[in-house]
This record gives C-alpha cells, structure tokens and sequence, in this order.
C-alpha cells in the first residue's frame, strides 16, 4: 500500500471516530470555562464555605445566640475577650466555651457571627431575586416592543437619578410600624428590607437586559419564528430569555452583594432588624459605641460582609466568562 492510500485511510478513519463521537456538552464546556478561572473557583469556595457555616453552624454549635444569662452568670460572662486574646493578655478573662467572646450582655459573638450571617444571606437572596425579576421583565419589555421603550427607559432613568439611600430610609421610617404590627417584628422588617432593596436595585439589569434583547430580536431565528406568526409571548419565552440569561445570572451574583452591603447599612445606621434579632450589619452598630475597647467586636463581621461580598463579585466574573459564548474557550 503506498503512502498516500495510507494516508486516505487514516483521514476516513479519523472522521469515523469524530462522527462517532457523542457531542460535547454545552454546560462541559461552560464548567471547563469556569474552573478555569482562578478567582471563580477560589470566590465559590469560600461563598460555600460562608453558606455552610451560616447555614448548619447553628445547628451544630453549642451556645445560642438569643440566650442572655443572668445573675452572677451575667458578671461572669459579659464582656469576655476572644481566646487569642486572652491567652496572650493573662489579665483578660477566657472560657474555652467562648472562642470569640461575649457582648457587654454576655451573648455569644461567634453564635450572633454565625445567626445574623444567615439573616443577612438570606435578605440578600430575597432582595435579588425581587430585583432579578423586576429587572429582567422591564428589560425584556422595553427591548422588545418599541412603543414600551421610551417610556419604560425614562423611568429607569429616573430611578437611578433618586438618591436611594435616603429614600429607603424615609421608606423604612414610614412602613416599618405598620408591617411590624402586621406581619411582626422580625417578618415585618424582613419583608420591608427585601421590598425597599429590591425595588430600588433593579435599574442595571434591566439595562443590560435591555441592551441584549435589542440584539437578539433582530437574530435570524427571531425573524424566522416572527415570519410564521409566533406569538411575542412565545417568542419572548422560547428564543428571547434563553439568549439573555448570561447577563441575567452575572446580575443575579453581582445583585447578592449589593443586597449585603444595602442591609449593613441600613442595620448599621439603626433602620433594620431590632437589637435582638442580630445581622452583620446590627453587630456592626452595636460595636461601634465601644470600638476602643473591644475593637475585634466591630472587625469580625466587617470582615465576613467583606469576603461575602468579594467571593460573590469572583463569582459573577468568573459566570460572565463562563457563559459568554465569544469570551468560552480563549
């Protein structure tokens, strides 16, 4: 056999094998994008590891973060310092059973550490997916139908002209009393943060949102399904969201962090949750009165809020490479 029959063969051989082989997987692919991201992978590690110790840590560890003791209990356990310290400080009192200490009340730091991160993560979720929502349908209309565009725009436009932190405490001032004796103290204000963060962080996703659906609706397969008399609600449904869900995921990501950061503040500034019901940012206001004396008290959850919010911007970066089709497999 010469040399080019055998090169014949091997071609046919070749293309046999390709074609036998089973197609590779659009979401193998995004996964191979996405680990190969170093700041991806190390910003869900540790978003999970966050999750993790918030979500089951209360169930495991054994002091809780509620309970307030009394009597000589009191004077013995208020204000004990974290064991660090007190194994290098001889003078400050330690017990083992309080590895971070206690509040001037004698409550459990890391117990309130571990309770008000699951308060606030969820407030966060809730705020995005509210915000998610909202964003994505007035993207998704203003994109799409020309007549809903200008108006629809002018008041996004105007949304982000408000100055959104004086109007969500205006907002909390007002319907706080009213929610609190409807839903409770804790429900009412949960539902009042969620509501006030997500309806004033919409803005950028529906923008984004917007932008995209400007391009994918003049796509051919858009065209194609619009010419044999596809109804805009199918069209939309079938061939405009699943186009659009890479930036509408980024947000998603991006949204949780500006949750975060929206709840500590208006808990720091004494507008969230009530002085018994902990969340970073309450930890936060609660420190600050004896920030000289106890400084690990205010540095312990600015910390968590800071790695919250760093590990979820990785990992929105590292889903915006992942699940661009131009950006996949450079």
């Amino acid at each position: 056999m010469t040399d080019a029959a055998k090169d014949t063969k091997l071609q046919h051989s070749s293309a046999q094998t390709e074609l036998a082989a089973p197609p590779r997987s659009q979401w193998r692919d995004i996964w191979d994008q996405f680990k190969s991201h170093r700041g991806a992978l190390f910003g869900s590690c540790l978003f999970f590891i966050i999750v993790l110790g918030v979500v089951v840590g209360p169930f495991v560890y054994w002091n809780d973060a509620t309970f307030v003791p009394t009597g000589r209990d009191f004077i013995k356990l208020r204000d004990m310092r974290p064991i660090y310290h007190a194994l290098w400080d001889g003078s400050a009192k330690m017990n083992w059973a309080y590895p971070l200490g206690t509040d001037n009340l004698g409550r459990d730091t890391l117990a309130r550490l571990m309770f008000g991160g699951r308060v606030s993560l969820a407030v966060g979720l809730a705020a995005m997916i509210l915000a998610l929502l909202l964003g994505s349908l007035i993207g998704v209309l203003a994109g799409y139908f020309r007549k809903l565009d200008g108006l629809l725009m002018r008041m996004t436009d105007l949304f982000l002209a408000l100055p959104l932190l004086p109007m969500i405490l205006v907002a909390a001032v007002l319907f706080r009393e009213a929610l609190s004796k409807a839903i409770g103290p804790e429900g009412g204000v949960f539902v009042l943060i969620v509501c006030l963060i997500g309806i004033t962080s919409w803005m950028p996703t529906a923008r984004i949102v917007r932008g995209d659906v400007l391009a994918i609706k003049e796509r051919e397969f858009v065209l194609a399904a619009r010419s044999i008399g596809t109804k805009p609600g199918n069209i939309i449904t079938r061939h405009i969201l699943p186009n659009v869900m890479s930036p509408i995921m980024v947000s998603a990501t991006l949204g949780i962090a500006t949750a975060i950061i929206t709840e500590s503040a208006l808990s720091f500034l004494g507008f969230g949750f009530p002085p018994d019901f902990p969340t970073w940012g309450r930890l936060l206001n609660d420190a600050v009165d004896r920030m000289t004396l106890f400084p690990e008290r205010v540095v312990w959850p600015g910390i968590l809020i800071s790695l919250t919010v760093l590990s979820v911007n990785y990992l929105g970066d590292g889903l915006r490479d992942a699940l661009d089709p131009r950006i996949r497999g450079r």
